[in-house]
């Protein structure tokens, strides 16, 4: 512990190694330990002894295929050196060591210059904000010259590139003063820039140091170790406890180790580790503390801030993962490109291999595991074809199973053209949610951006919270073709809970499906992956190399010709380059050479033929569904997703602006808890078509067929959405306020209010007859202690009283936004406030006075009709009478012979 402690007080830097294949990176790493006194002797990769290859695979390939560390000091410095993957396939492996970062040294080839992939890490380390170190290596090799490449580096890379060669010359302090102001005001003055001024640039990155030698002849590496301890700028730790999770791995005998960086604080053996698995929260013990160098370790009992460690014990961590105070990281923005699907054994059941491969995706989080329920089959995402062969021998040295792997396909994507909202409603017996997400296309490499634009008033913090965690925790997948959504905004605009029926669950159900439902109205986009290329060839082929670009529908700069090279630059889709560098090896004879390096995601070039030969049907996807789940008559029936509008109980958020007044109502309204209907058989048949926007008690059976998923084409469903014509008609009275606005009934009303109510029913019962619509009168139980909804036919309207804490008011419009678009509405009250929700949902409107002079000018037409009916009936009888006389007549004059003849 002592010896641990005294090692403490030195700074502690942890320093990573990043570079485009056969740069020499893992050459520097061994440069730096040995000539740092680290290791006794420098190991080589081509003599498969190198440190920190460790891995018999490694030593084989001559590649760095899994992130090392190892551990040197200069003087009173010591630095953690994580030696990272160079090879394109697993620069998710590297990218994941980016977060934990104090410094990073790019290594780049002298011979080659800056090349595909180099770029890539530069844009990764500025995403990152890592301050960088440039090593230009292997610059004892012939033809390699200092100037030209500065010219590229500050070309390709930054400006703000400075070869540190001689820091004492006027020209680098000139070129340092340009990188920054504080620099240009220090060199115009004192004629120098400050060591301590060049450390601060560097930290920020508004400089970037270049060294150059030959790591193999160690030739510069002294001076680069000593500018390292030099420059460099230890980190600032609180003293509350904070760890960046990097890496998940297991050591020879199976043991899970939870690779960290202690950002705050320290970390004890038998500490208890606190996070969240699905919302739930865990909390485990510290077995033991590694600290690695190459493949041996050293337990300590603690680690401090600084340190980069291994621990054992807990098994819910996770790469990426924030402990304590750190939050948690960025999704990496390497991703795979190509899917295979995994080959088991003969005989042996794919669901056998899904646990195994559960453990290598929890070490490897861009190794996306897939199982395909439809076709019983694992499909795992890679980056290229040599990872392939890495993971067939890891399952057979590690899990005994030898696996072959299916032609690769395209890690498609899929994002959205236009703004649109999704709505999802889960609410089978005793549940209840109702989420609405507005989506909106994000810039291009975004991923998905999650926000929150919604009042308390109208959904509580917590379930915004939970509504938020369930967006975030899986990958959605598009409505064409089944791919990863991508760069796409997603704003919780509106929802509702309820107190007493709603739990977690409920909310994710809801949550699903409005993201779901939203994606099949928006329009989507088909996005592919795209590689950036460089082509060298002999300079009299490049006509043939132009006209391939072309036919692989990819999009070029201007050709660049040194001497008899050609160098042709662009981008292409990675499904038409993938097998290009064997035809280039053919027509070049092998002196052609190409290299890749993702660019990201584009709008794929066939969309058409893509869609097509992947068959998804977004509809019959069960487990993404985008239909949602509504109660009536306790029981849940499923609604398609293109006819959900019509039963959502919240207002949508395109549907109208709202006034002061109409977000006054709607405030005091829409925080109230849902309530639940009690209907009777008798007017059961009603109810089915009218009371939709309320709930129904369990004793209610619902008639009629229960809605099913859609199963016709998405066109043709979106042709459907709004185009049900309205036929019925429906008249809603407010009864209490109708009585108190008519004189008659008022007076009655004052000496017995049941007689007023009776009273009323029975002119509605004339009127009814008269106007033939349904007709449905609402008295207020509001104040009524325990009452429960009650509805019943009176004649030939239909009675409803309330239940207590419902208002007339709030069941009048929860009616007519449910069903105004799909009936003729009318509404009679004088309710100021209620007229304006009820015009707002596009109902007709009469007041309560003009519905009495309606029903009086009805019984007058009818009075009319009656008495123009009469006069008619009498005139026909009369003329009857005149023809009955006259024929009598006519009778008389005719001989009784005649009549005999007959």
């Amino acid at each position: 512990m002592e010896n641990r402690l005294e090692k403490d007080e030195r700074t502690n830097i942890c320093l990573g190694v990043l570079a485009h294949v056969d740069a020499g990176k893992t050459t520097l790493s061994e440069s730096l330990l040995y000539t740092s006194g680290a290791i006794r002797k420098m190991g080589r990769v081509d003599n498969q002894d190198a440190f920190l290859d460790t891995d018999k695979m490694e030593k084989e390939r001559g590649i760095t295929i899994f992130s090392k560390q190892a551990v040197f000091e200069v003087e009173d410095c010591r630095f953690t050196l994580l030696d990272t993957p160079g090879h394109v396939d697993f620069s998710a492996e590297m990218e994941r060591t980016l977060g934990v970062l104090d410094y990073a040294i790019l290594v780049i080839s002298g011979a080659d210059g800056v090349q595909g992939h180099t770029r890539t890490l530069w844009n990764l380390l500025q995403r990152y904000e890592v301050p960088t170190f440039l090593f230009i290596n292997k610059m004892d090799q012939q033809g390699t010259d200092r100037d030209s490449l500065m010219e590229k580096l500050q070309e390709k890379l930054s400006e703000s590139c400075v070869d540190f060669s001689d820091t004492t010359s006027e020209e680098f302090c000139d070129q340092a003063a340009m990188c920054d102001e504080a620099a240009m005001e220090q060199f115009l003055e004192h004629g120098t820039v400050s060591d301590e001024l060049l450390r601060q640039m560097i930290a920020e990155r508004k400089i970037f140091p270049c060294y150059f030698g030959s790591a193999l002849k160690l030739q510069g590496v002294d001076v680069f170790l000593q500018a390292l301890k030099h420059y460099t700028i230890p980190g600032s730790y609180g003293p509350e406890f904070g760890a960046r999770v990097y890496k998940i791995a297991r050591d020879d005998q199976g043991v899970r180790e939870t690779y960290m960086k202690i950002t705050g604080g320290t970390l004890a053996v038998r500490d208890l580790l606190q996070g969240m698995d699905d919302d739930r929260p865990w909390e485990q013990k510290v077995n033991q503390i590694r600290i690695y160098s190459g493949g041996k370790y050293e337990s300590v009992p603690v680690a401090q801030a600084g340190d980069v460690c291994a621990i054992t014990g807990p098994d819910k961590t996770y790469a990426g993962q924030g402990l304590g105070r750190e939050q948690e990281g960025e999704q990496p923005l390497l991703a795979p490109v190509l899917t295979y699907q995994m080959l088991p054994p003969q005989g042996m059941d794919p669901v056998q291999l899904l646990p195994k491969c559960r453990i290598l995706e929890e070490e490897d989080p861009q190794l996306h595991i897939l199982w395909e329920e439809e076709h019983h089959a694992i499909l795992v995402q890679l980056m290229g074809e040599v990872q392939i062969e890495i993971l067939k021998r890891i399952m057979a040295e590690r899990f005994g199973v030898e696996v072959d792997f299916g032609p690769g396909k395209i890690v498609y994507r899929e994002t959205i053209s236009s703004m649109v909202e999704g709505v999802g409603h889960f609410e089978p017996l005793r549940h209840y949610a109702e989420v609405h997400l507005l989506l909106e296309p994000g810039e291009p490499g975004s991923g998905i951006q999650i926000k929150a634009d919604c009042s308390e008033d109208i959904l509580a913090k917590n379930w915004q919270r939970l509504v938020m965690t369930h967006l975030a925790e899986r990958t959605h997948r598009g409505g064409l073709t089944g791919s990863p959504l991508t760069d796409v905004v997603v704003t919780l605009v509106s929802g509702r809970a309820h107190q007493k029926h709603t739990e977690g669950g409920d909310f994710r159900q809801a949550t699903y499906r409005a993201l779901r439902q939203g994606l099949m109205k928006a329009e989507s986009v088909l996005l592919e992956p795209i590689y950036r290329f460089r082509l060298e060839i002999p300079a009299e082929m490049i006509g043939k190399a132009m006209t391939d670009m072309e036919q692989l529908y990819g999009h070029m700069d201007a050709p660049v010709t040194e001497g008899e090279t050609a160098i042709l630059t662009g981008t292409a889709p990675v499904s038409t380059m993938q097998h290009y560098q064997r035809e280039l090896n053919a027509y070049t004879r092998g002196k052609g050479r190409l290299t890749l390096s993702l660019q990201g995601y584009e709008p794929c070039h066939n969309t058409e033929k893509v869609v097509e030969e992947l068959g998804y049907d977004p509809e019959r996807d069960l487990r993404n569904t985008p239909d949602s789940v509504f109660c009536a008559h306790g029981a849940g029936f499923v609604v398609p997703w293109y006819e959900v509008e019509n039963y959502m109980h919240m207002p949508g958020y395109f549907s109208r602006e709202l006034s002061l007044e109409e977000q006054s109502i709607q405030k005091q309204n829409r925080h109230k808890p849902v309530d639940e209907w009690i209907g009777t058989e008798e007017i059961d048949a009603i109810l089915a078509r009218t009371f939709d926007a309320n709930r129904r008690e369990k004793n209610v059976l619902r008639k009629g067929p229960v809605r099913r998923y859609s199963t016709g084409s998405r066109e043709a469903s979106r042709t459907y959405v709004g185009k049900t014509v309205p036929k019925q008609e429906y008249l809603l009275v407010d009864g209490y306020n109708v009585i108190f606005a008519w004189e008659s009934l008022h007076a009655l009303a004052d000496e017995n209010i049941h007689a007023a109510r009776d009273r009323l029913m029975d002119i509605l019962c004339d009127y009814q007859g008269i106007r033939g619509c349904e007709l449905i009168v609402v008295f207020d139980a509001y104040r009524v202690e325990g009452h429960a909804t009650e509805v019943f036919d009176y004649h030939n309207i239909h009675v409803v009283y309330t239940k207590e804490a419902e208002t007339a008011d709030q069941y009048i419009e929860k009616f007519t936004h449910t069903h105004a678009t799909k009936y003729r509405v009318t509404v009679a009250t004088s309710d100021g406030l209620e007229q304006i929700i009820i015009r707002g949902e596009g109902a007709a409107l009469i007041s309560s006075r003009e519905l009495e002079a309606e029903i009086a000018r009805a019984h007058r037409q009818m009075q009319e009709n009656y008495q123009e009916e009469k006069l008619r009936s009498t005139a026909s009888q009369r003329n009857y009478l005149l023809n009955e006389e006259q024929r009598e007549k006519i009778m008389e004059q005719i001989p009784d012979s005649e009549e005999g003849d007959d």
